[in-house]
């Protein structure tokens, strides 16, 4: 058994949300390099070099990458020999987010759902835990924002509509959003489960670096047939059309029951934001 005060983990968060506010994921910064180099449309190639170049600015002033600086996402991978003690875990979290926005001078996004009452903190940070092996903690931090995540869509899916009906509504789902999430986006899939664990596999997917692919074959397969049919919607960067319309696509997975087939599409814009730490 290994202890664990919440304040490490509030502290790792508080370090992890002030880093991701102001700079891309490395996989990102090469995957938009990447589209830079393969796009041939004048319009669409400028609005990449500008997204890049404002990445750079971003990281070299310590500046918010995006004004959207997003709702907090945690994901918590606990393993089953730790024992947390201090505040409560939930607490100790948006703790950390609290502080964070703060100081970061991050803008605050949070607010009641009906009465749009903002909370003023940028909490409550959506928080998702699984309890595996082990005696420490895996961190994942997402500052996920609203102009793409507005543009999700989760499909409750016949089993006969099978592998054809998943990537039909992956690309349907890109092809409904157009220009309005920002694109390049990176596209997650969650595929199987049930209504509610489909969308956070969904969530997931989009923590992936991107360019990796699904340790199954079927499944990298779909990832790659969605990103071609993706790029052949010809939305391209900031909707200039274009050859380059999806930086990756990553489907994460899990069994079903024998009557659905649950499909989550959670999109992400070019502004990849993600941060992963063990404790």
């Amino acid at each position: 058994m290994r202890k664990i005060n919440t304040k490490t983990l509030e502290d790792t968060v508080y370090k992890m949300a002030l880093h991701a506010g102001v700079n891309l994921t490395s996989s990102c910064m090469r995957a938009l390099g990447e589209a830079y180099e393969a796009e041939t449309n004048s319009a669409a190639k400028f609005a990449l070099k500008t997204i890049c170049e404002n990445a750079e600015i971003a990281n070299a002033k310590q500046m918010p990458v995006c004004q959207d600086t997003g709702m907090a996402v945690v994901m918590l991978e606990i393993g089953q020999d730790v024992f947390l003690e201090g505040k409560p875990l939930h607490t100790a979290i948006n703790d950390g987010v609290r502080r964070a926005y703060k100081d970061g001078y991050f803008r605050k996004s949070v607010c009641d759902p009906i009465t749009r009452v903002n909370t003023a903190d940028n909490t409550p940070a959506a928080i998702h835990t699984e309890i595996c092996n082990g005696d420490k903690i895996k961190i994942t931090y997402l500052p996920k924002g609203f102009g793409s995540e507005n543009m999700s869509r989760l499909y409750m899916l016949k089993p006969a509509q099978g592998v054809d009906g998943i990537i039909n509504s992956v690309v349907e789902t890109v092809k409904l959003a157009g220009s309005r999430p920002c694109p390049p986006v990176y596209v997650g899939v969650g595929i199987g489960g049930s209504f509610d664990t489909c969308a956070y596999l969904a969530k997931k997917a989009i923590t992936r670096d991107i360019g990796t692919h699904s340790e199954r074959a079927d499944i990298a397969e779909i990832e790659k047939t969605a990103l071609e049919k993706i790029n052949a919607l010809n939305i391209g960067s900031q909707g200039f059309h274009g050859k380059v319309t999806a930086l990756g696509v990553s489907c994460e997975w899990a069994p079903t029951h024998i009557a659905g087939l649950p499909v989550a599409v959670n999109i992400q814009c070019h502004c990849v934001r993600c941060e992963k730490e063990i404790i």
